[in-house]
């Protein structure tokens, strides 16, 4: 046969194929070109229609709340919005305050918040027509209660979108377990909140909301990926909020914003309904939990969330109500403690903050012992910051390759998420072996926990509020949080200070545990935090939520009376 000439079949057929050719590829790049207008053009579509149904929102919720003050000439919010969560629940009980009058005044003070702060994704105006319900149902643990939820639990209606664009324009079907059962013990759900792109990161910003700031200073982060809820409730705007947290998106929110946040035993609380971009992962469990001005009002919402109501609906959930005899127990605690993870050197004012609660608790009566199972394993530390990265690569992705863009605090993440398969695959078998040494961990900590005899741990809380854009850059100062998910011992963090001159000016000692460039960027995003809220995390053992819970109050009532003395 012979060779195939095109030249040939030019003069044969008398054609010159070359500009053919040439308009075939010119074509082909056109048809690209245009194919991804055409997808730009339908993201920011997405993205556009995402922030209209938010600002419609906000300026329904306005109407509403000016037509309320219209009709109520007398009404004034500043009053009830300053009230703890367990006032308001008293207030509402004995009908000094009507659920109307509540409801309009936080909303109110969160459309206020949210100017500042960018911290809502939309205002949840089914709230309104929710009043008649319970006004007619004057029942439940959280009666009359507005609260705050996070973009990613499920509310009938409303995207729960991650911040991703991929996500956008999928309204659920149903409300979330955790929202019927707040519901059903007379809550009122009345605004989502902000989150990063992808949860995974603990900022809070993503390409289709924008950056939510810290209520304390403008200039920092509120953390993630609860960020919106801490932002919202640390700022006035909420009394009480449900959150998220799988490596501390929860407890760093609650540290930077200086408020006080929970997670629960993983299962403890319900998760069905609760989106999120990594499906199907089991190493580390995702845990849902409160956020609050005080302990409480945490403490508080536990007890509406233990209920019959949850665990008939899933019943995947042990049926473990809320232990109200642990909680309000006054025995004297056996408190372990570690002050330095061997990771990450805490900073000046973490240091101090916990150094101070230490000394509080031992003169109040409390044992304390040096628990050193949690600073022996530092590559337990690393395993499981690298199997987060990993999480990343093989699940995120699969939403960020979906075209949209990529916002600004993840870009550094997206770099290492980005990396050529072959080498992914080369770190998962490098891994492999270490997976054993991660049970071999968890019970050594255990084991170590009950050698000391002791029913709770004291440790630093991951704080100052960063400045913007380092998060996504220092994944590694996660161990402190990113510990308790691995080991799925509850956890919570309790503000007890705020950043002094003195601790501002030891940033300039700081060398770190280890010297290197992270920990020089640890120090760049700490720095110019004078006056920002510093807090210690408090630990108990799996399904001893309300021990955790009961060592937390006691570190509030502490500090509260420390900070009292030294007034007068």
């Amino acid at each position: 046969m012979e060779r195939f000439n095109v030249q040939q079949l030019e003069l044969d057929m008398d054609i010159n194929w070359t500009p053919v050719i040439a308009a075939t590829v010119c074509g082909t790049g056109a048809l690209y070109l245009f194919l991804k207008w055409r997808n730009y053009q339908k993201i920011q579509k997405k993205i556009l229609n995402a922030r209209k149904r938010r600002d419609t929102s906000l300026l329904q919720a306005e109407q509403a709340v000016q037509q309320f003050k219209i009709q109520n000439p007398d009404f004034e919010s500043s009053s009830i919005v300053s009230l703890s969560l367990p006032e308001l629940t008293g207030k509402l009980k004995d009908g000094s305050l009507q659920p109307d009058a509540v409801l309009y005044a936080l909303m109110e003070k969160a459309l206020e918040v949210n100017k500042n702060l960018n911290c809502s994704t939309e205002i949840l105006m089914e709230s309104v027509a929710q009043l008649e319900d319970i006004k007619s149902q004057k029942k439940g643990l959280l009666y009359g209660v507005p609260i705050s939820i996070k973009d990613n639990v499920a509310y009938e209606g409303h995207d729960t979108s991650c911040g991703v664009v991929s996500k956008l324009d999928q309204p659920a079907l149903v409300d979330s377990v955790v929202v019927t059962v707040l519901k059903k013990q007379g809550a009122i759900p009345f605004i989502k909140t902000n989150i990063p792109q992808g949860l995974l990161n603990y900022d809070c910003s993503n390409p289709i909301y924008g950056q939510t700031l810290n209520p304390c200073n403008l200039q920092k982060s509120p953390g993630g990926s609860s960020g919106g809820e801490g932002a919202l409730i640390g700022g006035g705007g909420s009394f009480l909020g449900i959150g998220t947290d799988i490596a501390g998106s929860i407890r760093i929110p609650a540290s930077f914003c200086g408020i006080c946040g929970f997670k629960p035993t993983a299962r403890r609380i319900s998760v069905c309904g609760i989106s999120s971009c990594v499906k199907g992962q089991k190493s580390v469990s995702s845990s849902l939990g409160p956020l609050a001005r005080d302990v409480e009002s945490l403490a508080l919402c536990m007890r509406a969330l233990l209920c019959q109501d949850m665990f008939s609906l899933d019943p995947t959930v042990p049926p473990i109500p809320f232990n109200q005899e642990v909680y309000e127990s006054s025995e004297p605690l056996r408190i372990g403690y570690h002050e330095n993870d061997g990771y990450l050197q805490p900073s000046p004012s973490m240091a101090r903050a916990f150094r101070e609660t230490k000394d509080l608790l031992e003169r109040a009566g409390h044992t304390v012992h040096r628990h050193t199972a949690l600073t022996v394993m530092h590559c337990s530390h690393i395993l499981f910051i690298v199997t987060m990265c990993l999480l990343y690569i093989v699940c995120v992705l699969c939403d960020f390759r979906k075209p949209g863009p990529i916002d600004p605090c993840l870009r550094d993440q997206y770099i290492v998420l980005s990396t050529p398969g072959f080498i992914k695959r080369l770190i998962s078998v490098v891994l492999k072996p270490f997976v054993s040494d991660e049970i071999e961990y968890i019970q050594e900590v255990i084991a170590e926990w009950r050698r000391l005899n002791v029913d709770v741990l004291l440790c630093p809380m991951l704080g100052p509020a960063y400045s913007f854009n380092y998060c996504g850059r220092l994944t590694s100062a996660l161990s402190y949080t990113s510990l308790y998910n691995l080991l799925n011992f509850p956890a919570g963090v309790v503000t007890v200070s705020t950043v002094m001159e003195e601790d501002e000016a030891q940033l300039s000692q700081y060398t770190g545990a280890h010297g290197d460039m992270w920990d020089k960027l640890f120090v760049k995003a700490v720095k110019g935090g004078v006056g920002l809220p510093v807090a210690v995390q408090c630990v108990s053992l799996p399904w001893q939520d309300e021990m955790c819970l009961r060592f937390m109050r006691e570190v509030e009532q502490l500090t509260a009376k420390s900070k009292l003395t030294r007034k007068h």
